[in-house]
């Protein structure tokens, strides 16, 4: 491998971040000794060019909230799935020196659900239309699972949280929560759904892996569904990443 193989994380607000520890870990133990991880937080994605210029041994990035949509603009090319997402987690350099989209957030979410999956698991409500719930989407297409948009306001593709009741409840036996509501340190906070309405035979997900158990997550498992965090989803999503960067 080459020395001083740099990677990092292009986002906004992101000392929190899973992807510096989880990748900083995984060098030191897997011996990756050429190899370092850096938070780039910045104010606007008009900021990412200097990025570039500043730190020419990048060799990968991973792109977080509120940016995986906005740096497409700024890619040469961009991986089919990524594309007909329209959201992009991973950057790749490549040989030629081109900036490369790719999404494992999909990748990541499908495994992380797989397991939970039974038969009467035929609909998915998906909270939130940024876009970690496009990948969601997409997983839950390559799953054969019908699914729904839920938004504030009422759109040609999603419909409005006053729009749940007990019937959606009883049509849909997935909620996924991909809104950052509930995230530290805004613990408090929770999408507004009738919770009352979870039962056993629900799945409730959110993407928050911080706190491990969100609002969203206490009040669906108070009501005995099954649950879980973003945090799986997470290293399944960045194992993909290290693959697609080492090409």
């Amino acid at each position: 491998m080459e020395t001083n193989k740099k990677f990092g994380l292009i986002g906004k607000d992101i000392s929190y971040s899973f992807s510096k520890k989880y990748f900083t870990e995984k060098f030191s133990k897997e011996l990756f000794d050429d190899c370092t991880y850096e938070n780039f937080d910045i104010a606007s994605i008009e900021e990412f060019p200097n990025i570039l210029k500043n730190n020419p041994d990048l060799k990968g990035l991973n792109v977080t909230i509120p940016y995986k949509e906005a740096i497409i603009p700024f890619l040469d090319t961009m991986s089919d799935k990524a594309f007909r997402i329209g959201a992009v987690n991973v950057i790749r350099f490549t040989k030629k020196g081109n900036l490369k989209g790719y999404n494992s957030d999909w990748y990541g979410f499908k495994k992380a659900l797989e397991p939970l999956l039974q038969l009467h698991h035929k609909k998915a409500l998906i909270l939130g239309t940024g876009g970690a719930s496009k990948a969601v989407a997409f997983a839950l297409d390559k799953l054969g699972i019908f699914y729904t948009f839920v938004s504030r306001e009422a759109t040609e593709n999603a419909i409005d949280y006053n729009r749940v009741n007990t019937t959606t409840f009883d049509n849909y036996q997935i909620i996924i929560n991909c809104t950052p509501l509930g995230t530290s340190p805004n613990t408090k906070e929770f999408p507004p759904i009738p919770y009352e309405f979870f039962t056993e035979k629900h799945i409730a997900i959110d993407l928050i892996y911080n706190p491990e158990e969100t609002q969203f997550l206490k009040k669906a498992k108070k009501k005995g569904a099954t649950i879980k965090n973003g945090y799986e989803m997470l290293v399944f999503q960045a194992e993909k990443a290290w693959t697609i960067w080492n090409k």
